[in-house]
């Protein structure tokens, strides 16, 4: 192979400098439990804090798909390792959540219509779920994240999505981008 006069010494006269790369700022142990604290005591509220029931001229079915009859808690707890488990299906429609059972908190409420899909490609809430769970391990407070799933969403998008919505403004979820203004981005 014959090599064109300084075709490897194309940038011989760009110096090099390192890049800078800003301090990674940690949330201190008392921020932390702060910013902890006021989510749980909002989410305590609403947990026991019955809406009022609508009274109506006509009897109106019920809804199966009313975001105050679903709490992420009482939901059956899924390692978030679930979606590295084989499966032969594209997997159904659903809510998810993302919960730290150890502290009792719904971290981010989500939607999809192929449960087995969703979070094997990019998420971002992967990376904010391994910060949490970084920041946690540093200040020796314990954490137990993990997936919980509402199989009965609606097959519509756009009524899946709007309840996804409704479930977020509710629990005020603090992974979601709807909340990040009331709560902060300590973890993105």
């Amino acid at each position: 192979m014959i090599l064109e006069p300084n075709q490897l010494n194309l940038f011989s006269d760009l110096t090099l400098t390192p890049a800078r790369r800003a301090e990674a700022l940690v949330m201190s142990l008392e921020a932390l439990l702060k910013w902890k604290s006021q989510i749980l005591d909002y989410q305590q509220r609403v947990r026991e804090n019955k809406p009022p029931e609508q009274t109506a001229l006509f009897d109106i079915a019920p809804t199966h798909c009313d975001p105050d009859q679903i709490d992420p808690l009482l939901l059956r707890l899924v390692p978030m390792s679930f979606h590295r488990v084989p499966a032969d299906s594209p997997g159904d429609v659903c809510l998810y959540f993302i919960v730290d059972s150890a502290a009792g908190l719904i971290l981010y409420v989500g939607e999809t219509c192929r449960s087995n899909k969703r979070w094997k490609g990019i998420h971002a809430c992967k990376d904010y779920i391994a910060s949490y769970q970084d920041l946690h391990y540093r200040h020796e407070i314990q954490t137990a994240v993990n997936a919980a799933f509402w199989w009965d969403a609606p097959v519509d998008r756009r009524a899946r999505q709007e309840l996804e919505l409704n479930l977020i403004l509710k629990w005020r979820s603090p992974f979601n981008k709807e909340m990040w203004e009331r709560w902060g981005q300590p973890f993105g």
